[in-house]
């Protein structure tokens, strides 16, 4: 299942990169993905809601994104962390089936 975790980094991280500007943060998030039993799809650098990092991850337990969410938010290194399932295009297909199927058995308030 495919990931995308965003966030921002805190003032300390933002410090601590600049002293140290050759430190991957492509391999720690590596580490942490594959500790995890994952996959680092790709990461990218952030700006639009100040410097953030976004990174798609592919884990195939379900509870494997959240907990890697949690250590990363824990690590006070970030802020305004957020966690999203990304789906495939057959995912997606599979998906509208099921809501077409299920379409009948919901009935909204106003009705």
């Amino acid at each position: 299942m495919l990931f995308c975790l965003m966030c921002n980094y805190t003032p300390q991280a933002l410090n601590a990169i600049m002293d140290n500007p050759d430190a991957s943060r492509v391999e720690a998030a590596r580490k942490l993905i594959e500790a995890a039993g994952g996959k680092l799809v790709s990461m990218y650098s952030t700006a639009a809601e100040g410097p953030g990092v976004m990174v798609i991850f592919d884990v195939a337990d379900p509870a494997a994104a959240p907990a890697i969410s949690g250590v990363v938010a824990a690590s006070g290194t970030s802020h305004n962390t957020r966690l999203m399932r990304l789906h495939t295009a057959d995912e997606i297909a599979g998906i509208r089936k099921k809501a077409a199927q299920l379409r009948g058995a919901y009935k909204p308030p106003h009705k």
